[in-house]
């Protein structure tokens, strides 16, 4: 499996010891229910665990997986970062900095300005992709003939 740290090429962050559920708190919600307040499946919670993404879930005594309101509010922050398409490495940076209340601004900025450029990069090549294809379907005479100048162009012909 890997981790944030083999995607950092850093070493791994540890993890944190499972918490235990104490009484008197507010009442834990399981996985499922987890899964469902912030829109990531139970998969993608235990995957985001197992890579150090967020912290060890904590357990009842019998060991199965509670969660909390914060649980809620970092998965819904993923599920937004992924839905942006930042890279789990940058969601990881992201998520420090969040979490970080003497954080400089230009520090976020600066990771969303990567962002951007590596955005920007890929609609030039979609454009160019488009063109590409636009050309090819010109090329077509959308008839019953067998030649085809699509599939010509596809073998470099």
């Amino acid at each position: 499996m890997t981790s944030l740290a083999d995607l950092r090429g850093a070493a791994a962050p540890t993890p944190r010891t499972p918490r235990l559920v104490e009484a008197g708190r507010a009442r834990p919600m399981n996985i499922g229910a987890l899964a469902k307040r912030a829109g990531v499946s139970a998969r993608m919670i235990r995957h985001y665990e197992e890579i150090g993404l967020i912290p060890a879930a904590a357990r009842t005594a019998s060991g199965y997986r509670t969660y909390g309101e914060n649980d809620v509010r970092t998965l819904s922050f993923i599920a937004r970062a992924r839905g942006l398409g930042f890279s789990l490495e940058e969601i990881a940076s992201l998520l420090d900095l969040w979490r970080d209340r003497d954080r400089a601004s230009a520090d976020v900025k600066a990771i969303v300005d990567r962002h951007m450029e590596e955005v920007e990069a890929k609609i030039r090549e979609l454009r160019s992709l488009q063109r590409s294809l636009g050309d090819l379907a010109r090329c077509c005479h959308d008839d019953d003939r067998p030649e085809c100048p699509i599939l010509d162009g596809l073998a470099g012909k």
